[in-house]
C-alpha cells in the first residue's frame, strides 16, 4: 500500500516523523517516537527536514509546536492546514502583501491533513515572535510551519501541523510561552493517542 492510498490513522500508525522546533515542546512523551528538532526560524526548518527527508524520507511529517493567537484560547489544538509566510513583505516593487515575488504558489498555501473535531486554523509563519497580533489574515502565529509545509508539498508528503496554543501573541506572550510550552506535549499525545484509538475501533 502506498503512501498516498493510506488513511491517517495507518500513517500515524506506521512510524511518521515528529517535527519540533524544540526539544521542550516534545518533553520526555515522544522519546519513543522518530522526532527531529529543527531549531528556531523558517531557515532552521527549511535546512534540517530537507536534510532528513534525503537521508530518510517518512511517509507523514507531524508538525508538533507552541502557537500565539488572539483567536484560540490558550492550551487548545489547532489543526492548522493553511499556512502564510507573514514576514513577506516586497509591497515596495508592486506584490501583494505575504506574496513571494516570481512565485507560484499562492499567498496562503493549502495543505496538510486535517483532523476531524479540532479547531481549523490558518497559521502565519514568519521569524519574529509576534507580540502584537492585530490582523485576521491568519489566526495562528509561529516561526516555522509554513516552510515544513511547503517543502512536505513540494514533495508530495503528507503534512500534519498541531499547534499549541501558548499565548495570546499579545504584550504578554513571553512570560505565558515560557509558562505553557510544557504542556504541549501532553495535549499532542492525547490527539495522536484518538487518532490511532479510533482507528482500533473501526477495525
Amino acid at each position: 500500500m502506498d503512501t498516498q492510498s493510506k488513511t491517517i490513522t495507518q500513517l500515524v500508525k506506521d512510524n511518521p516523523l515528529y517535527v519540533f522546533a524544540l526539544n521542550s515542546e516534545a518533553g520526555e512523551l515522544f522519546q519513543n517516537e522518530k522526532t527531529l528538532f529543527v531549531g528556531i526560524g523558517k531557515v532552521n526548518a527549511a535546512y534540517h527536514l530537507t536534510r532528513e527527508i534525503q537521508l530518510n524520507r517518512p511517509e507523514l511529517i507531524i508538525n508538533l509546536g507552541s502557537a500565539g493567537s488572539n483567536t484560540f484560547t490558550k492550551g487548545t489544538v489547532v489543526n492548522c492546514t493553511r499556512f502564510i509566510q507573514r514576514d513577506m513583505d516586497v509591497r515596495g516593487l508592486g506584490f501583494d502583501l505575504y506574496k513571494t515575488p516570481l512565485s507560484n504558489e499562492e499567498i496562503v498555501l493549502e495543505y496538510g491533513v486535517t483532523i476531524p473535531g479540532l479547531p481549523d486554523g490558518i497559521c502565519g509563519t514568519g521569524d519574529n515572535f509576534e507580540t502584537n497580533h492585530d490582523t485576521t489574515d491568519y489566526t495562528v502565529v509561529d516561526m516555522e510551519a509554513y516552510a515544513m509545509a511547503l517543502i512536505a508539498k513540494q514533495e508530495q508528503i503528507p503534512f500534519l501541523c498541531l499547534k499549541y496554543i501558548s499565548d495570546g501573541a499579545d504584550g504578554s506572550a513571553a512570560e505565558d510561552w515560557t509558562i505553557q510550552v510544557h504542556n504541549a506535549a501532553i495535549a499532542f499525545k492525547k490527539v495522536l493517542d484518538s487518532i490511532v484509538i479510533a482507528s482500533q475501533s473501526t477495525v
